[in-house]
């Protein structure tokens, strides 16, 4: 695309990008972008803004749907464990932080929290979810087990608090990192 056509499509994003614009987004600065990082960065906000949002179970045709965590045994909620983590990996849904949970509880969050949860569902080919398998305000497990050194000695200056003793997570899996690579 050349440079006329990059200006053009600069000011139709910019345009289609007007009615969502608010003070957090005049905040920041793209005109430090070359114009082609530009588009890009203006088109995955118009997404943003216009794309629906649905359940994540929904994101997927047919419908995601797993049997209860009740109805399965160990090696039955394994097997459906896994084939749930490739299926939102393959929409773009990266799990973290799965390490201290066992597989029972892991699927529990997937089938409780996960798959209902309504998030925008933007189809960009570099935009994925991350969803940290605890909540934003469980610092015990996110400094047992997660935080960095820096990070929990910047914790420890910021709350005057003793920080928890740092510790290897109970079960260790190996989770899909990467966004999915395009068919």
């Amino acid at each position: 695309m050349d440079e006329v056509d990059q200006l053009m499509l600069n000011a139709q994003l910019r345009d289609e990008l007007e009615p969502y614009i608010d003070e957090s987004v005049s905040r920041i600065d793209v005109r430090r972008m070359p114009l082609s990082q530009e588009n890009e960065f203006l088109a995955s906000m118009l997404a943003w803004e216009q794309a629906p949002a649905i359940p994540i179970s929904h994101w997927f045709e047919p419908a995601l749907a797993l049997p209860h965590p009740d109805e399965l045994d160990r090696d039955e909620l394994h097997d459906c464990l896994w084939n749930a983590i490739e299926r939102l990996h393959s929409k773009r849904i990266i799990l973290e932080c799965t390490d201290h949970l066992t597989d029972r509880e892991l699927y529990k969050i997937i089938f409780r929290d996960i798959l209902p949860c309504r998030e925008k569902k933007v189809d960009l080919p570099r935009n994925f979810l991350h969803w940290r398998c605890f909540d934003d305000g469980d610092n015990d497990t996110w400094l047992r087990f997660y935080a960095t050194p820096n990070e929990r000695w910047q914790w420890e200056q910021e709350t005057g608090l003793t920080v928890p003793l740092a510790e290897n997570p109970p079960y260790p899996r190996h989770m899909p990192t990467r966004p999915p690579q395009d068919g």
